[in-house]
């Protein structure tokens, strides 16, 4: 018997919600926090993958779970939380957060990015304490860096909005086949007006301007103190069709994030029997997976026994030599805890 229309239909719903890696996303479900949950530092600090930017004011971001509303009912615990800990409006001030996708993995995605009849989809969940309209952009970074800016709509405080925009190719857009940055997506409660332009055309590609990311902003919540700005469910496909969140075990979305970023509990170490002037030893260190590039690798809570140097050395993209110094006629051993960084 043949498939009627609305069979076919169904299958191809039913095979899309199953198939993996349509999400170009890493940690779009805010899953994974390695570095802890909650900071007011700049930085990749919270939750992995998304970096947040501050000048003016003071920020809080966490990892704050979630026990009910429409996230919640798709499979949704966490969400990427910014408060606004202190007021400011200042024309440099800003608050947002962003994620950097790896050019080669857009490259070899299937989006025929210079092509205006091809599509990626942009689809998160958004909610902010007050009512307003925010912001958000893609950059390109290859050849001449392009921008694109997009409205959340104004939003009702304290209520759940699905944000989905579907956005062409262009050709303008150059993406690398390489481990650089290729696009940025930048979500944003606030821009001073030196970084936003009334002229500013959203869902519309241009040469980026840093002085016009996007329209300006109105300052109700950059003014209120304890505003929050939340974010979960972030998702970036190929196609012009938002599918349904692409949701992934944690086990799996954290090998994900530990390209990036890898940070390791106790290790310890051994080197038996030296018997004459004290000397190196140690051990090689293998990372859970392959990292982006050459990491940086900070070692911390080290513990010697019969010894009294470590250094982290030999580094590369599989691992690294963790050497430290040895005492004398004594079996040595040290414990340690590493971090190892290579963010885009």
């Amino acid at each position: 018997m043949p498939l009627t229309d609305i069979d076919a239909q169904r299958l191809g719903d039913s095979v899309a919600d199953k198939l993996g890696e349509r999400n170009l996303i890493i940690n779009g479900a805010i899953n994974v926090a390695q570095r802890g949950t909650s900071s007011t530092d700049e930085g990749y600090k919270t939750v992995d993958r998304f970096f947040i930017q501050r000048s003016g004011g003071t920020v809080t971001h966490t990892q704050t779970a979630i026990t009910s509303g429409s996230p919640y009912d798709e499979g949704f615990r966490n969400v990427l939380r910014l408060t606004n800990t202190a007021t400011n409006t200042g024309v440099n001030g800003h608050r947002n957060a962003f994620q950097y996708i790896e050019a080669q993995n857009l490259a070899q995605s299937g989006w025929n990015y210079t092509s205006s009849s091809s599509y990626v989809t942009l689809s998160f969940w958004v909610r902010s304490s007050v009512a307003q309209e925010f912001f958000g952009y893609l950059r390109t970074f290859d050849g001449t860096e392009q921008g694109y800016s997009f409205s959340t709509g104004t939003l009702s405080a304290d209520t759940w909005t699905k944000v989905t925009k579907t956005i062409s190719g262009n050709s303008n857009i150059t993406i690398n086949n390489d481990s650089g940055a290729g696009l940025q997506v930048n979500i944003s409660p606030f821009w001073g007006t030196n970084y936003t332009d009334s002229g500013n055309t959203t869902e519309s590609w241009a040469a980026f301007n840093s002085g016009s990311r996007t329209p300006n902003y109105t300052n109700t919540w950059a003014n209120t103190a304890g505003a929050t700005f939340d974010i979960t469910g972030v998702q970036l496909e190929v196609g012009n069709t938002a599918t349904p969140f692409e949701h992934r075990s944690f086990s799996y979305e954290l090998a994900k994030c530990q390209r990036y970023f890898t940070k390791m509990g106790t290790v310890t170490q051994y080197a038996p029997g030296y018997s004459s002037n004290a000397r190196g030893a140690g051990g090689y260190i293998v990372f859970p997976t392959q990292m982006r590039a050459q990491p940086s690798v900070d070692l911390s809570s080290i513990t010697y026994s019969n010894g009294n140097s470590l250094t982290a050395q030999s580094r590369t993209i599989h691992g690294f030599a963790a050497n430290y110094v040895a005492a004398a006629d004594n079996t040595t051993s040290v414990t340690f805890t590493y971090e190892a960084e290579a963010e885009l």
